[in-house]
Parts: structure tokens; C-alpha cells; sequence
């Protein structure tokens, strides 16, 4: 680099003797215009300095003073220090100095012009005077005139700055520009440096001898060989051709530098040469010879474009080239059926997947027929082969009269599906004309197919596992070659695998009807009779599997009803199972009336133990992982619903106005982890109020966060609070219903009703046996006003004795309801937590037959429990139905009680 005989030491004395002279230049043009800012700034500084004296306060009245020296020269020199100005002189209109820094000048004559001042203006010069603390030189200053009260100027005051202490604003910059010009001689040496580097690269090391005897070993070694070469630029411009290459290509002088595709070269090879990519042995036609092209990049190691491409005259291996293009076209074939044949689980869309393959690279024409067992996904039998449906049809096959889609087609016996399918592999027939067989299946057809140009089939049957599933038929058509064996091998090899595919779908099909029938069996049937809600719901299976999602409607004692709503995580047979296990158990847990907490509870006990249990079988991957649900029992004589939710979505209330409400029950752990508390709310609900229960799966999908689908429930339940709930059920679903649902989705609406208040009765009754009386008068009262006078002795039966044991066996307070709805309800509560219990008294026995009795005349009764005690009721039908009163007569029961001691 310092050699100044080389590029980079020339280079390297032009950049420093340019980086020396652009710091000369920065140096003056900064001391320049440093010294004239400088100037400019003693300039103000001086006239503001000057100024603030003249004008403070008590300075004109000093200069009238008798020693205006005395008075003065303490002030200037406060003013100086303060100012940061080199001096400030207070003078005589005479000229005569009253202050100086130093006080051997006082009184001497000043140095500088004063004739405008004492006209009352302000002058700026530049004058040179007494030695100043600042050093000698001369000096910026500025005077002003000092006036009274009545305008006239009693003195003079200067102020000022030498000019030695001005320069002292531009030396800091000289290291500033110093350091800037070695920085950019550092840079320049880098640079230089650099360059130095790149041409030591890109010469290879090589002086310039070397490189001339390089230069022409190339070209001699380019026009002596008998390979074609080529080489193109990163813009795709031919750089370069030898001689061969000219030949091979019919190439002149003048094509060099021109783009590839302006060359009139063969569409194949001017797509190599223009595309980026490589090629290797690449057969292609030129003119009447085949030429074997390899493509490399120039520079493969630097990315910087370009490329050689080889040319090799290979005209005798025509053939070989011909068979490996068609091997090539036929794996690619292959491979692109095994990616694209059984994307879904649908049996009709993997067949259609296959036909379309399959055309136009294998045949003109493809239709696939399979069993209808194949279909529903049953398991195929060899007496349904002569019986097939289309489903599926590919190719130019609508200027042929084929059977359209979903025709059941009739084979004969010696046409060529059931020829393929009695011998398990395919069956080709070159000429169709020829083919008798396949004449037989519709002549008319037939005869049609082959005007229009129809000539040859190969025909292979669809089998998996050595079952036979249906036939796939590759028809060619027009200029289409005929089929050969070859082709025959490979539609076989092509069919095996859309038949594993195949049958894999009827599979799933199989098994999503028997988990999805499995599931709706353990699902409601219908409505269960109740009077406090108007229900509607809606079930929809996930499109892959179903799932664990499950609902019920469970009426309870006293007007009350549960509603529940859950999801077992999973999906298939195994998670339907398990949903049916735990609606079973809701069942069982609702029968005891326990609290809704409780529920939750024993619910999340069932759930471990059946998680441990399947673990302890070793069925890895069907462990019960979790369940949420979500549990509410609505009361509807007071309004109250109450419920609880272990994982499961917020419910939703719809008022009579139409608003939506978001109940905010507090959140659970879900069932399955065992251990945690359940809490409760309590609310009340106005008549004709919607309470909705759902799944994750109608807010959450695949193409929306959950969000998003709250947001649409609540506008499809908003605005319309008149609707039933199955409407209100179907705008839900229109609404939110994704086109391919991942999940189940479960919805529950639930119009509240309120008993009437004038089919309710209830009073205190004194913990007194001898009161019992009084409430049976009262029962009876109540009877005839409801018009049910003919169920008054019963009744009265019932309530005498459910009233006499809760005050002889349980405590204070004791209470009774009589409720009238679709049956007649009689409630006894009082404040003790003992359980009644059933049983058959002896004939000895002078007690224990009272609620031996109420079993009998009742439709049914229990006991439920209330934070206060417990609640003994007993329901009687109103009408004739499954479950009227019992024939007997209340005599009767009673001497069967007695037996023959009653005789």
C-alpha cells in the first residue's frame, strides 16, 4: 500500500494529501468565522454590560455626588466580575475616568471616541488603552450615556472586552478538527486497505503476466474441446460460447450479449439457461439433435449471479432418455397421489381426490364405482360386487354419456370390474371395440362412447387388506395412445394406494355413526313432564368424531327442576362413554335432591375414581383427563335458580325486554382434579326470562377465538325477548354454526315459568300435637277452593301424618305447603336435620305406619334437606294416568296394616 509505484499507493497519497488540505481549510474557515462570532459577541456583551450600569440605580445620582470615584468604582468593579466583561469605566462628560480596574488610571483621560455618547448615543469600537486585568491588546467597547431624571447626560459609562480573550472561543475547536482529519486519513488508510485486499483476492495473487498466460490457456482450452459451453450473466446475457456450443445451438458472432430468450433457442433450453436453478444431464431437443445439458452456478460460493451451462451431443440415447422421462412423469405421479388422495376422511372426496390424479397424466377419463356397504361404512362382501355406485368421475367426461354420480350400476358377469374384482387385480383391454364385455354392460352407451372416441380401458379394482371396496376406470380417449401393460402395473400401483385411503375413511365412517348413535342414545329423548320451564335445545356432532358434550332436563320434587350442561374433554366412542356414565350419575345424585354444590362434588369424586381405574388398566391415551359442567336447579314457586359450574362457560339470562345478561356464577376447577370447593350463586329470575346453557363449542372454533363467538351469541339472543325457545334456539345456531364444526356443540334455552301465587298455601303450624286438627280443616278449606274436594280425605291422611311426626320426632319451627300444578304437592318442613326412613311395621306394633300409608296413597315422596332442616313431601296426581292413585281404598290400606290381629 505504501508502494507508490502500485494502484493502492497512489490511491492511498491522493486520499492523504486531500484529507491534509481539507483540514487546512476547516482550520481557517473556523478561525474566521469563530473570530467574527467572537467579535459580534463582544460587541453585545459590551453595549448589554455598558447599559446595565448606566442604567442601575443610584448611578446617575453617584456621578453628582461630590467623589463620584468613591461611590462608583466598587459598583464597576462588582459589574465587571458579574458582566464576565474585561472592564467597565464610569467617566466625566469630560472624558475623565472615575473607576479602572486599577486604580492607577482613575482620573486620567479615556481612550476611545465619546463625542456620540454625549449626544445620547451608543457607540461600538475597537481602541487599544491601559493595561486591563485580561492582558494588553486591543479591545471591544462599547459606550453609553449616563442621564438624570430630565434627560440630560450627567456622565458616561464603557464597557468592553479585549480582543485576546475573544480568540479564546475558537482554539477548542482545533482538536475537534484535528481529530476529524486523522479519523478520515484512519478511514483512508482502511479503505486503501481494503481495495488492496479485493484486488490481492481477485487476482488470485497474480501479477499481470499471469494473468495474460491464464487468459489465453482458457481460451485455447474453450475452443479445443467438444463440449459446448456456455456462460451467462447474472441478468441472464449470454457472456460466452465456444465453438460447439455455436454448433449445437446455431449461434453467430453477434449473439453474444444478448438475453437468453432473444437467442430463438428451443422453448425447454431457454427456460434452463433463464431460470436460476441447476440442471444435471438434462435430455432436451435441439434442432434434430439431443443435446445432455448441465447447468452450475458461476459463482456458487459468492451468490453474485450468473451461470455455465455444458452441452453434450447425445442423440443416440433417445431411447433411454424417452423411458426415463416417462419413469420420472409416473413417480412424480406417485408421489403427488400419495399427498393429495386422502386429505379428508370422506369416502365420496378421497374417490374424487383419485379421479383427479390421475387425469390427465394416466387417462383421458376416470370414474370410480364402490359398494354401497363401502359407503356406509360397513365391511364389503363378495355378494354385493355386481352392485355398485358412482362416486366419483374425472376427466373430459362430459361429452360422454357415462352414468352420472350416484347411479346404482349393474355389472355383468363377464364385463371387465367384475373380471378385475374375481381376480383381485386389473384387467386392461386395449381396444374397447374389441371388448365384448364391456359392450354387454349398455350397449347404447357403449356404442355412443365409442363415436365420440372412447378405445381404451384399463380397469383395477380398489381393495385394502385383500377385501375388495370397488372398482377404478381409466378410460383414453381421441389421439390418446392405447394402454399398455406398462400402464396397467402402474394404475395398479396407483389404485393400492387411494384403496388404503379408501378404506381408511369407511372406517371412520364406521366408527363416527356407531359413536355418534352411542352418543344420541345416551342423550334426551324428549321432554321430560315438567311445568317450571319451557325447554328447547340442539345437539351437533362434531364433522371428526364426537365428543363428550351432554345436557338434561331433570324434574325434582316441589315444582323444581335441574338443568345441566357438561363436556367430557376428548372425542370418540370412549369420551360418548364417559358422558353417558356421568349423566347417569347426575341422574342418581339429583334422585337424593342434594344441594348443587354437592353434585358438583360427587361428580368430581366419580370422575377421578374413573380416571385411576382406566389407569390402573394401562390404557394409555384413554385416561378420562376432565369433564366442566355446569348444574342449576330452578324453584319455580319463588323464582330462585341456583347452580354452580366446574370449568364450564358463563350461562346467559335474556330479560322480557330482549337485554342479555352475563350471569357471573363464580368459576370452579374442572371435574377431575379432585379436591377443590364448588361455590354457589343464587338469583332471582322474572317470569318468562331465558336462562341459556351451552358448550364451548358454539363460541369456539378453529377460525375464531372465544371472544369472538361471545359476542355473537349475544347479538343473536339481543333485541327479541318474545321469541320461544326454539326459536331462540335456531337463531343461535344459524348464527354461530361453523361450516365444519371441530367440536360438539350443545345449546339449552329455558323459559321460566312462576307457579301462581293463588296455587300456593302455606302457614305456620305450633309444634302441638293437638293443632293437627286444625291444619287438616285448613287442608280441606284450601281443597275446596281449588276445586279438589274429592282428594280432601287423602290429603288430609297424608298431611295428618307427615304434620304428627314433625312435631313429635323433629323441632321447631314446623311449617306447611300445599302447591297445585300438574299434581297436588304437600310439603312439611320443620327445623330438625333426623331422616325418616320407611319401613314395615309388625302387627304388634302400636307405630311406624304413617309414612307406610303416605307411600301408598302418594305418587311418590321424599325428603330434602334445607340450610334451616329438612323439607318431607309427597306429590298426588290430579287426573287418570300412568301414575294414578292407587285402586284401594283408604279403609283397606288400613286393615292390611293390621293384618288378623285386626279380626
Amino acid at each position: 500500500m505504501l508502494n507508490p509505484r502500485s494502484i493502492a499507493g497512489q490511491v492511498f497519497l491522493i486520499q492523504f494529501v486531500i484529507v491534509v488540505l481539507l483540514v487546512l481549510a476547516a482550520v481557517a474557515a473556523v478561525v474566521l468565522q469563530a473570530a467574527r462570532d467572537a467579535l459580534a459577541l463582544g460587541r453585545r456583551e459590551s453595549v448589554v454590560a455598558a447599559q446595565s450600569f448606566a442604567n442601575a440605580p443610584g448611578v446617575a445620582k453617584a456621578f453628582r455626588s461630590p467623589d463620584p470615584s468613591a461611590v462608583l468604582q466598587p459598583k464597576a468593579e462588582a459589574a465587571r466580575k458579574k458582566a464576565g466583561v474585561d472592564f467597565v469605566i464610569a467617566l466625566s462628560t469630560e472624558g475623565i475616568r472615575y473607576t479602572y480596574p486599577y486604580s492607577g488610571q482613575i482620573g486620567k483621560k479615556f481612550v476611545g471616541n465619546i463625542g456620540p455618547a454625549l449626544r445620547g448615543h451608543t457607540i461600538v469600537e475597537q481602541a487599544g488603552g491601559p493595561p486591563l486585568p485580561a492582558g494588553r491588546g486591543t479591545d471591544v467597547q462599547a459606550v453609553v450615556p449616563v442621564t438624570d431624571a430630565r434627560g440630560r447626560v450627567v456622565g458616561l459609562v464603557s464597557a468592553g472586552i479585549t480582543v485576546k480573550n475573544v480568540t479564546r472561543l475558537w482554539v477548542p475547536q482545533l482538536p475537534l478538527i484535528a481529530g476529524a482529519g486523522a479519523g478520515a486519513l484512519a478511514l483512508a488508510t482502511a479503505g486503501t486497505s481494503i481495495m488492496a485486499g479485493r484486488l490481492r483476492r481477485q487476482t488470485r495473487g497474480l501479477g499481470p503476466p499471469e494473468l495474460a498466460r491464464m487468459y489465453e490457456h482458457h481460451d485455447a482450452v474453450l475452443h479445443a474441446v467438444r463440449e459446448g459451453v456456455l456462460i451467462t450473466d447474472a441478468d441472464g446475457r449470454l457472456v460466452l460460447a465456444n465453438e460447439e456450443a455455436k454448433r449445437l445451438l446455431a449461434l453467430d458472432q453477434g449473439e453474444l450479449g444478448r438475453p437468453v430468450h432473444e437467442l430463438g433457442l428451443p422453448k425447454e433450453i431457454t427456460r434452463l439457461l433463464a431460470s436460476p436453478g441447476t440442471a444435471t444431464d438434462e435430455v432436451h431437443l435441439a434442432r434434430d439433435r439431443l443435446v445432455a445439458v448441465n447447468k452450475r452456478p458461476t459463482f456458487p460460493d459468492e451468490g453474485r449471479g450468473g451461470s455455465v451451462v455444458t452441452l453434450r451431443d447425445t442423440t443416440e440415447l433417445a431411447t433411454v432418455s424417452g423411458r426415463a422421462e416417462v419413469a420420472r412423469e409416473r413417480l412424480k405421479l406417485l408421489y403427488e397421489a400419495g399427498v393429495r388422495v386422502g386429505t379428508t376422511l370422506d369416502v365420496g372426496r378421497t374417490a374424487e381426490e383419485l379421479a383427479e390424479v390421475a387425469v390427465p397424466q394416466l387417462a383421458d377419463v376416470v370414474t370410480v364405482d364402490l359398494l354401497d356397504a363401502v359407503l356406509y361404512g360397513w365391511e364389503p362382501t363378495a355378494e354385493g360386487w355386481r352392485q355398485q355406485r358412482r362416486v366419483a368421475l374425472g376427466g373430459d367426461h362430459m361429452v360422454l354419456p357415462v352414468y352420472p354420480l350416484g347411479e346404482l350400476i349393474t355389472f355383468p358377469m363377464g364385463a371387465p370390474q367384475m373380471w378385475a374384482l374375481r381376480l383381485g387385480r386389473g384387467v386392461l383391454e386395449p381396444d374397447l371395440k374389441e371388448a365384448r364385455g364391456w359392450q354387454e354392460q349398455d350397449p347404447e352407451r357403449t356404442r355412443k362412447a365409442l363415436e365420440l372416441g372412447l378405445h381404451s380401458l384399463v380397469t383395477v379394482p380398489l381393495q385394502s387388506r385383500g377385501v375388495p371396496l370397488g372398482v377404478a376406470n381409466f378410460y383414453r380417449m381421441g389421439d390418446s395412445p392405447a394402454f399398455v401393460p406398462e400402464d396397467l402395473s402402474f394404475a395398479e400401483e396407483l389404485a393400492a394406494r387411494a384403496a388404503v385411503a379408501i378404506d381408511n375413511a369407511r372406517r371412520f365412517t364406521r366408527e363416527h355413526a356407531m359413536a355418534v348413535t352411542l352418543q344420541r342414545s345416551l342423550l334426551p329423548r324428549g321432554q321430560p313432564e315438567q311445568e317450571a320451564l319451557e325447554v328447547a335445545w340442539r345437539y351437533l356432532p362434531a364433522e371428526a368424531g364426537v365428543g363428550g358434550d351432554w345436557f338434561d332436563v331433570i324434574p325434582l320434587p316441589c315444582a323444581r327442576v335441574a338443568l345441566v350442561m357438561g363436556d367430557v374433554v376428548g372425542h370418540g366412542l370412549h369420551a360418548a362413554a364417559t358422558m353417558g356414565r356421568l349423566r347417569t350419575a347426575v341422574h342418581n345424585f339429583s334422585t337424593l335432591d342434594l344441594p348443587v354444590d354437592e353434585v358438583l362434588g360427587n361428580l368430581d369424586d366419580l370422575v377421578v375414581r374413573m380416571d385411576s381405574e382406566e389407569g390402573a388398566e394401562g390404557q394409555e391415551g384413554e385416561g378420562v383427563t376432565g369433564a366442566t359442567c355446569l348444574y342449576a336447579v330452578y324453584d319455580s314457586v319463588t323464582g330462585a335458580c341456583t347452580m354452580a359450574r366446574a370449568g364450564h362457560p358463563d350461562p346467559v339470562v335474556v330479560c322480557p325486554d330482549g337485554t342479555v345478561t352475563w350471569l357471573d356464577v363464580p368459576a370452579s376447577a374442572p371435574l377431575g382434579l379432585g379436591g377443590y370447593p364448588f361455590e354457589t350463586a343464587e338469583l332471582r329470575l322474572p317470569e318468562n326470562a331465558q336462562l341459556v346453557l351451552y358448550t364451548d363449542g358454539l363460541v369456539v372454533d378453529r377460525r375464531r377465538d372465544m371472544d369472538v363467538g361471545l359476542r355473537g351469541l349475544h347479538l343473536a339472543l339481543e333485541g327479541d325477548g318474545e321469541r320461544s325457545p326454539e326459536e331462540a334456539c335456531q337463531a343461535v345456531i344459524d348464527a354461530l354454526k361453523p361450516a365444519h364444526p371441530s367440536d360438539d356443540i350443545a345449546l339449552l334455552v329455558a323459559r321460566t315459568r312462576l307457579l301462581p301465587r293463588s296455587y300456593v298455601a302455606e302457614w305456620e303450624v305450633p309444634s302441638d300435637p293437638a293443632v293437627v286438627p286444625s291444619v287438616r280443616a285448613r287442608c280441606t278449606q284450601k281443597l275446596r277452593e281449588w276445586e279438589l274436594e274429592e282428594m280432601a280425605f287423602t290429603t288430609e291422611l297424608i298431611l295428618s301424618e307427615l304434620v304428627t311426626n314433625a312435631i313429635r320426632y323433629g323441632s321447631p319451627p314446623v311449617g306447611v305447603r300445599l302447591l297445585k300444578g300438574h299434581c297436588l304437592i304437600c310439603e312439611v318442613s320443620d327445623g330438625s336435620s333426623t331422616s325418616p326412613r320407611l319401613r314395615r311395621a309388625a302387627a304388634t306394633d302400636e307405630g311406624g305406619r304413617g309414612l307406610f300409608l303416605v307411600s301408598q296413597f302418594a305418587q311418590r315422596w321424599g325428603k330434602r334437606y334445607t340450610p334451616d332442616g329438612k323439607v318431607i313431601w309427597a306429590e298426588q296426581t290430579l287426573d287418570e294416568g300412568p301414575f294414578a292413585v292407587p285402586t284401594l281404598t283408604p279403609v283397606d290400606v288400613l286393615l292390611e296394616q293390621f293384618g288378623e290381629a285386626t279380626l
